[in-house]
């Protein structure tokens, strides 16, 4: 799976940043606090923006395992990860960084996830975390995923997961049609065979469970307004092109519901963190 842009990732990342559910994050940072180093697998880590905003939750010496499909967000994530630290250098393929008295070390691996989920996770992590990723995956993928993640004990923190729930403003005559008809193509396989989409989350939490493992759900959305501009125009667009590849809505309709300017727009994620019992 592949298709998603540096620049795409990284017009989302501030709105992804405010948008976490703050209460699961400090569970989060309380259940590993006792620890003097932690290991974190992140899949699908796309540009690295997950390790940003989740190292500042953990304990001082980290070590981060970053695994994508796509080699060109592997690079980004790099030259990103040597922007945003307070210190960097590289060592052979590790990237040992310094940020507001952490230590990270950083291993980029590139890992097609539904065909070798084993090798992506490596053997120990202490906790594996994604970020915008299980709306694009199946049911049978979160099945084998959530029993890789028991088999190895370890804690599961993703973010982002989109459930659905949208508001645009101004309000537009077609926003259900469309909506309804982004879903039905967010449902095709992205990779991973028939994507759950806006039932991802439930889909997620529930094989944790079903593990024995406790589980913890948070609404996460984004609240976009004037200053998102931008952000909010891209969700337009990419909105109409996924809806016009489904013919479910007329041209026409498309093109003014596409030519509107909004305003402001929320759109509904859920954050999950699941908990060896």
């Amino acid at each position: 799976m592949s298709g998603f842009s540096a620049e795409w990732l990284g017009l989302r990342e501030p709105a992804d940043h405010r948008a976490r559910n703050r209460e699961i994050a400090s569970t989060l940072s309380a259940r590993l606090a006792q620890r003097e180093a932690v290991s974190i697998v992140d899949i699908g880590c796309g540009a690295a923006s997950n390790l940003k905003a989740t190292a500042l939750l953990l304990p001082d010496r980290q070590t981060w395992r970053l695994v994508d499909y796509d080699a060109n967000l592997l690079t980004a994530a790099r030259e990103r990860l040597m922007d945003w630290a307070d210190a960097s250098k590289s060592e052979d393929a590790q990237l040992v960084l310094e940020k507001d008295g952490k230590h990270i070390d950083v291993t980029f691996h590139q890992f097609d996830l539904n065909a070798d989920l084993e090798g992506a996770l490596g053997e120990h992590p202490d906790l594996v975390t994604s970020a915008a990723f299980f709306d694009l995956t199946s049911v049978a993928f979160m099945q084998r995923f959530a029993a890789a993640v028991v088999a190895r004990k370890a804690a599961f923190y993703t973010v982002l997961t989109y459930n659905g729930r949208q508001r645009w403003s101004p309000h537009h005559p077609s926003d259900n049609a469309i909506v309804a008809a982004f879903h039905r193509h967010q449902m095709r396989d992205k990779g991973f065979g028939s994507a759950a989409g806006p039932t991802s989350a439930l889909e997620l939490g529930e094989q944790f469970r079903l593990h024995g493992y406790s589980v913890l759900e948070g609404d996460s959305p984004w609240d976009l307004g004037p200053s998102d501009a931008a952000l909010i125009a891209e969700l337009q667009a990419g909105h109409a092109a996924a809806v016009a590849e489904t013919g479910a809505v007329d041209a026409k309709t498309l093109e003014r519901w596409v030519g509107l300017k909004r305003t402001g727009a929320i759109i509904g994620h859920t954050d999950t963190l699941a908990l060896p019992g």
